[in-house]
C-alpha cells in the first residue's frame, strides 16, 4: 500500500474502506472491505464485465468470448482519491481505484481510464486542459410509485413550491438545513463545490465546482453526486440528476466550462499574447462544433436525456457558438483573456463525469488537429436554428459508431461495449407502453 494513504488511513482511525470504481453510468461500484484487510494490500479483484452492466440491471455481453470469461481486473487504489465517508456511523475511507487487467493494461472499459487516455493525449502535446463543471439537480419529495409524477419537496414554511423560483435566495433558504449538511458533507470530503443557486426549475439547484484538472474534477462530480443524494435522503427527500423528471420544469444540466493552459507556461492558450483570441481557440470550438453531434451519446446518455433539448426550453438544440449567448450549445462567457474558455451546455446532469469530460476535450483536440475553423459567433437565439444534434438515444448512437475519428480517440472496445450497453438500455425502453399511449390511443385508435 502506499506510505502516504496508510498514515492517512491510520490517522483517521478507519475502520473500513469503500474501494469505488465509477461504471458505466458513473454509479459506483466495488467491495467494502475492512480496513486491516486493505492494510493488506492484497488488490481488490472485480470482472470487467462490471462495465457491461445497464442501468437497468441486465448484462450486455457479446458474443466474442472474452466477454463471455468475465476476465478478472485488478482494481489499485489512488491515493489522491481518499476522502472520508462524514455520514458513516463508524470512521470509514472511500477510495477511488484504477482497474488494469492481470498483464497491467489499462482496461479500455474503466470510464476513469478512458478520460486518461485524452489527457495523455494533451499531454504529448504540452498541454492540460483545465475544467470547471456546474451541476444542476431536482430536490423533490420522497416517490416511492414510478407510475406517480414527482413533486417539490416541503421547504420550512411547510408548503412547496408553486412557480418558478430563478436565483432566489428565500426559496435557497427554505432548505437550509439539508445544504448546511451538505457543505458540511463536501468540506470533509474536500470537494471544492463553489456557489450554490436556485436554477429555474420548481426544487431545481445548481452547485458549481471551482476550476482545476479535469481527472480530479470528476472525481469530485462521481463523489458529490453521492453526497447529495445521500444528504436528501437523510432529510426524507430525493435528489435527482435525471436529465428531464419533471415534465413541465427546464431539465438540469452539467455545463462545462473549458480551457487549456501550456504545461510549462501556465499561460492560457487561447488567447495571444496581445489578449486577442488564438487560433487554437477557434479551432477547439470548430472541432467541437463538428464532433459533438456524434458524442450526444455519452453527452446524453440515457431515453430520457433526449426530453430535455427541446426549443426554447434553456438548453440548446445545436452546436452554434457565440460570446456570452445562452442560447448556444458552445458559450465563450465574459472573461479576461487569461480566463477565456468555452462552456459546453449541451450535456445534462445525468453524465457520466468522466466520460463527458474526455468527449468533449476528444472534439476539441481534433479541431485542434485538423485545424478546422468555426462557423460566425451567433448574435441572436440559436433556438431560431434548425437542430444539430441526434434527437433521441438511437439516432445518437449510430452517430458514435460511425465517427471513426472519435471512435480512435475514445477506444475501439470501449465504443463497441458503451453502445452495446446503451442500445440494450434503449430497447428495454421502448418495450414499455406508456400512460400517454394508455390515455390517447386506448380507446381513440
Amino acid at each position: 500500500m502506499n506510505s502516504e494513504l496508510e498514515k492517512w488511513m491510520h490517522k483517521h482511525q478507519i475502520t473500513e474502506v469503500e474501494c469505488l470504481i465509477p461504471d458505466i453510468t458513473g454509479n459506483a461500484r466495488g467491495k467494502i472491505i475492512p480496513a486491516a484487510k486493505f492494510y493488506k494490500d492484497e488488490g481488490m479483484r472485480m470482472p470487467e464485465t462490471m462495465f457491461m452492466q445497464t442501468v437497468t440491471g441486465d448484462w450486455a455481453i457479446g458474443d466474442d468470448g472474452h466477454d463471455a470469461l468475465e476476465v478478472d481486473m485488478i482494481a489499485i487504489p489512488d491515493p489522491s482519491t481518499a476522502r472520508l465517508l462524514p455520514w458513516a456511523p463508524q470512521p470509514t475511507a472511500q477510495v477511488i481505484h484504477d482497474c488494469t487487467l492481470s498483464n497491467g493494461t489499462p482496461s479500455a472499459l474503466a470510464p476513469r481510464n478512458v478520460l486518461k487516455r485524452i489527457l495523455r493525449e494533451y499531454e504529448l502535446l504540452g498541454l492540460k486542459p483545465i475544467i470547471a463543471p456546474e451541476a444542476e439537480f431536482y430536490i423533490t419529495k420522497i416517490n416511492t410509485d414510478p407510475d406517480y409524477p414527482l413533486e417539490p419537496p416541503i421547504g420550512r414554511s411547510g408548503r412547496k413550491e408553486i412557480g418558478r423560483q430563478a436565483y432566489s435566495i428565500d426559496a435557497v433558504n427554505q432548505f437550509d438545513p439539508l445544504f448546511e449538511d451538505v457543505y458540511d458533507y463536501c468540506e470533509a470530503q474536500e470537494l471544492d463545490i463553489d456557489t450554490l443557486i436556485h436554477e429555474a426549475g420548481a426544487g431545481q439547484m445548481e452547485f458549481n465546482f471551482v476550476h482545476g484538472d479535469p481527472l480530479s474534477l470528476a472525481d469530485q462530480v462521481f463523489v458529490f453526486k453521492r453526497t447529495m443524494r445521500e444528504a436528501a435522503l437523510r432529510h426524507n427527500m430525493y435528489a435527482t440528476f435525471m436529465a428531464k423528471p419533471l415534465q413541465n420544469e427546464p431539465g438540469s444540466a452539467m455545463h462545462v466550462h473549458q480551457s487549456i493552459v501550456d504545461a510549462q507556461t501556465g499561460l492560457n492558450i487561447f488567447s495571444n499574447p496581445d489578449g486577442s483570441v488564438s487560433e487554437r481557440f477557434l479551432q477547439f470550438i470548430a472541432g467541437q462544433q463538428k464532433y459533438l453531434p456524434a458524442v450526444m451519446a455519452i453527452l446524453a446518455p440515457n431515453v430520457n436525456s433526449y426530453r430535455r433539448i427541446a426549443r426554447f426550453n434553456a438548453a440548446p438544440i445545436n452546436t452554434a457558438w457565440g460570446y456570452d449567448n445562452r442560447t448556444v450549445g458552445l458559450r465563450v462567457p465574459h472573461s479576461d483573456p487569461s480566463n477565456r474558455r468555452v462552456e459546453n451546455r449541451l450535456s445534462g446532469a445525468d453524465v457520466n463525469p468522466y466520460l463527458m469530460f474526455a468527449a468533449s476535450f476528444a472534439c476539441g483536440l481534433l479541431g485542434m488537429r485538423q485545424e478546422l475553423k468555426p462557423t460566425a459567433p451567433m448574435e441572436t437565439s440559436a433556438y431560431n436554428l434548425p437542430f444539430g444534434v441526434p434527437r433521441d438515444l438511437r439516432d445518437a448512437l449510430i452517430a458514435l459508431e460511425n465517427c471513426e475519428p472519435v471512435v480512435e480517440l475514445l477506444g475501439e472496445r470501449f465504443v463497441e461495449v458503451y453502445c452495446k450497453v446503451k442500445r440494450m438500455e434503449y430497447n428495454a425502453f421502448f418495450q414499455v407502453i406508456s400512460s400517454w399511449e394508455r390515455e390517447y390511443l386506448l380507446l381513440n385508435v
